[in-house]
This record gives C-alpha cells, sequence and structure tokens, in this order.
C-alpha cells in the first residue's frame, strides 16, 4: 500500500496551518491604522499519471481512453494577496490625522533615503524641525514645515497645506501634498510600520494630486481604519480549522490501514 495519502494529507495540514498564520495576523491588525488584510491563494500540486488521457487503452486496439487516472501531490500556497479595498473612515478631529478617499499613497522618506509608502495618516509635527512627520518621526515626501507660531492647519481635499498665522488675515499656504499610486498594488511590499515599498511586480510610483484621476480626495480630520472584517476572519478560522482536522483525519485513517496490511502479512 502506498504511502501518497499520507504525504498529500500532510501537505493539506501544512496549507492550512499557513492560512491559519495569515489570519492571526489579519485579525491582530485589525484595529491597526490603514491596513490591508491578506488572504491565501492555495494551488494544486503536480499530479502522478497512471494513466493518461487521450492514450490508447492497452487491449491491443486502437480505442482511445476518454478520461485517465491521475493521483494528485496535494496543495501549496502559491501566494498572500493583500486586499486594498478602502477600509471604513474614523473621524478623529485631529487636524494632523488625514485619510485618503481613494487609491493613492502617502510619500514617506526614510532615513536610509529610500522611500516608503502608506495608507496611514496619522501624522504629527516633529518638534525641532516642524517637519509633517508619522508617528515613527519619517518626513512627508513633501518636507511641509509648519511655522512654530501657527494657531490651526487646514489641509484640504486638494492636498494644498495651509497654516492660520497670528497677525496675518489670510491663511498661509506652506506646501502641498502628493499621492503615488501603482499599476498593481498587490506587487508591494509590505515592510512594517504600516509601510509598503516599490517591487518589480508592483511597478514604479506614479505621483500626482489629490483629487486628480484615480488618486483619491485627502479627509482632513479622518483616518482610514484597517479593512479587516472580524466576523468573516472568525468564520474563515473555523472553516481552516475544520478542514485541518478533515486532513489529520485522513493521515489517521491511512496510517490505520498501512498498519491493516502490515498485520496481515506478519
Amino acid at each position: 500500500m502506498s504511502t501518497r495519502s499520507l504525504n498529500v494529507a500532510a501537505s493539506g495540514m501544512s496549507a492550512q496551518d499557513k492560512n491559519v498564520s495569515n489570519m492571526a495576523n489579519n485579525i491582530a491588525n485589525s484595529n491597526t491604522t490603514g491596513f490591508k488584510g491578506g488572504f491565501m491563494a492555495f494551488a494544486d500540486l503536480m499530479y502522478q499519471d497512471d494513466k493518461r488521457s487521450g492514450g490508447p487503452v492497452s487491449d491491443g486496439t486502437t480505442t482511445m481512453v476518454p478520461s485517465g487516472i491521475q493521483f494528485g501531490s496535494g496543495v501549496a500556497v502559491n501566494a498572500i494577496v493583500k486586499d486594498f479595498r478602502q477600509g471604513d473612515p474614523l473621524n478623529t478631529g485631529d487636524q494632523l490625522h488625514v485619510a485618503v478617499s481613494g487609491t493613492g499613497f502617502f510619500v514617506i522618506d526614510l532615513p536610509d533615503g529610500t522611500k516608503s509608502y502608506t495608507r496611514d495618516g496619522t501624522f504629527m509635527l516633529d518638534p525641532s524641525s516642524g517637519q509633517i512627520v508619522t508617528t515613527l518621526g519619517y518626513q512627508l515626501d513633501q518636507q511641509i514645515a509648519i511655522p512654530p507660531n501657527y494657531k490651526r492647519i487646514v489641509i484640504k481635499s486638494d492636498g494644498s497645506v495651509w497654516v492660520d498665522i497670528p497677525g496675518q488675515t489670510a491663511l498661509q499656504n506652506v506646501g502641498h501634498i502628493q499621492l503615488a499610486r501603482f499599476f498593481n498594488n498587490g506587487g508591494l511590499l509590505a515592510i512594517g510600520d504600516n509601510l509598503f515599498q516599490e517591487t518589480d511586480a508592483s511597478g514604479q510610483p506614479v505621483l500626482g494630486n489629490p483629487q486628480d484621476d484615480n488618486y483619491g480626495k485627502l479627509m482632513q480630520g479622518w483616518l482610514e481604519a484597517s479593512n479587516v472584517d472580524p466576523i468573516m476572519e472568525i468564520t474563515n478560522l473555523i472553516k481552516a480549522q475544520r478542514n485541518y482536522e478533515m486532513n489529520s483525519k485522513v493521515i489517521q485513517t491511512a496510517d490505520q490501514m498501512l498498519k491493516n496490511v502490515t498485520d496481515s502479512k506478519a
């Protein structure tokens, strides 16, 4: 008796173990600003042909086999695909909190000189320079500095940044926030800290202004919530657990069958 079924079932258990790990990450980040959940893409493994479709029947005639015999090798994880659908808007009222209503990403300068991209608009002011920065102190690529004597900051939906300065009758423009978009968001590399980086699969970033086509508009005083649906994740978690248990049962059954064959030959 072949041990094929043991290997097939083991691949199913391994795949579901990875599936649960991914769902655990989704659930853990269900309150992370701008987080994008991921879902597993599975694929069947190679097949062993015991009889190939379209071949001749082994009876000396030219009769063609209409359907062959193929035994699969199991399942593997092909990819964890990021879901870049918009998360729900959360009203915070903070003048430095900004959400993107659309597909664009904020452009962030990392300390090593590289650029990264985020949907997390939880911005703050650097106390020494007045620059708009992330919660980790990374600067917006546009390097917008707010004067120290400002009374109010206004970030308009088109990305323009204005400040109310004592003694000035009108708001003063201090910069403009641009957004980036990509040909294939699914190809972006998640590096943690709510940041992504471009890859060959994502394509190069295309910069544009908020309210331009396919970029989206800015919403001051709002943040984008995680797009993870906890109820759906728990439902999928139960499904994964059942699938794991079924594959475990297959291993137990195959083991018992092998034991029976061994005992009968003893």
